[in-house]
């Protein structure tokens, strides 16, 4: 997995996540999804995420594109709730959304110990294919996903039955995407090519996964994530540590939501939304919570979303506050420097007044 990672977000009713979005930055990237990888070459190589949250519905979308020559490879993802669908998302709903905080630059600018007994699999909840992923949700604790997962070819990280233990504490349910090279092959798709897919999932407990993303990374390695997030109105935002930031919150253009609203099978967004831009950039070792947000006005975000139990360890996420405004000292100093200039030139010998 590269160390350029981008992840998931939500949308609460009152903050709506795209409600929140997920978006991938120009650099390699893996959203709010751990790499399972089987024995080959082949590489998750970008992965772009959406989750959006309004009236109580979250829609998370994203997108995998890989490189390699193994048969095989997928990621897993911690889902909030079972989602009643997954299809096919949209075809440039993504992209729209990095060009909105990321526009063109112009050239010249600026393992668990011994068990007594195996553990049964998964529950298979829903299958589908979408071009050449195989996609399944599933539904069972750690050790269970855990099988499911090896049980399907993959060699899973020392650190991913924690891991899987982590999220199966507040939602039993995750999302497997596996890719199938040779069906790639057969569709025409190769190095570069990325499918895009769309979970809708009834929920009342949204939250952005973010601890995923250090899944099989050494503690040093250092996380990167871009997290958008579209609400109803400005959010309130917990972490489980420093290392997230909000780089942008205003309300949402009209532009963008109408562009938003016109891609394949994006008509539910809303009107009005507000857009936050987080920004993500920790090392792995430290990042050992996930993201919270108020889902109504006036609400404050769960410690239990963040995935701490100690308030201590939560830090609020927003704008920095800015300084004292400077440019009434610099008018009230160019003003005096203008006066003291008129004096001056008078002293030095101006034309004399009649009296």
């Amino acid at each position: 997995m590269g160390r350029r990672q981008l992840a998931a977000v939500f949308v609460a009713p009152a903050i709506t996540v795209i409600g929140a979005i997920g978006v991938v930055d120009v650099a390699p990237a893996g959203a709010c999804g751990g790499l399972f990888d089987e024995n080959g070459t082949i590489q998750l190589e970008k992965t772009t995420t959406l989750a959006a949250y309004t009236k109580g519905v979250e829609r998370y979308v994203t997108a995998f594109e890989f490189a390699g020559q193994g048969k095989s490879v997928g990621s897993l993802v911690p889902l909030p709730d079972i989602p009643t669908k997954v299809e096919a998302a949209g075809d440039w709903t993504l992209q729209r959304l990095q060009r909105e905080v990321a526009p063109p630059v112009l050239e010249e600018s600026f393992g668990d110990a011994d068990r007594a007994a195996a553990p049964a699999s998964a529950e298979v909840i829903l299958e589908t294919q979408i071009e050449a992923l195989d996609i399944t949700v599933l539904k069972g604790g750690g050790d269970e996903v855990g099988k499911w997962a090896e049980d399907n070819g993959f060699l899973l990280t020392p650190d991913a039955p924690e891991m899987l233990d982590f999220y199966a504490a507040r939602s039993p349910i995750f999302m497997a995407a596996k890719f199938d090279a040779q069906r790639a092959k057969e569709l025409g798709q190769g190095t570069g090519d990325s499918t895009a897919i769309m979970a809708t999932i009834p929920t009342d407990q949204p939250w952005v996964p973010l601890r995923i993303l250090g899944l099989g990374l050494d503690a040093d390695t250092q996380v990167e994530a871009d997290v958008f997030m579209l609400t109803d109105d400005e959010p309130g935002l917990l972490a489980g540590g420093p290392g997230v930031d909000v780089a942008r919150s205003e309300a949402a253009s009209d532009l963008l939501l109408s562009d938003l609203r016109s891609d394949k099978g994006m008509g539910w967004v809303p009107e009005h939304m507000w857009l936050s831009y987080l920004q993500v950039n920790t090392p792995a070792g430290d990042l050992d919570f996930d993201l919270a947000a108020s889902t109504s006005s006036g609400a404050r975000p769960s410690l239990k979303d963040v995935g701490i139990d100690e308030p201590s360890d939560a830090v609020r996420v927003h704008l920095p506050t800015p300084g004292p405004a400077l440019w009434p000292l610099g008018l009230g100093g160019l003003a005096g420097l203008l006066a003291l200039g008129v004096v001056t030139r008078g002293r030095r010998g101006g034309p004399a007044v009649a009296s």
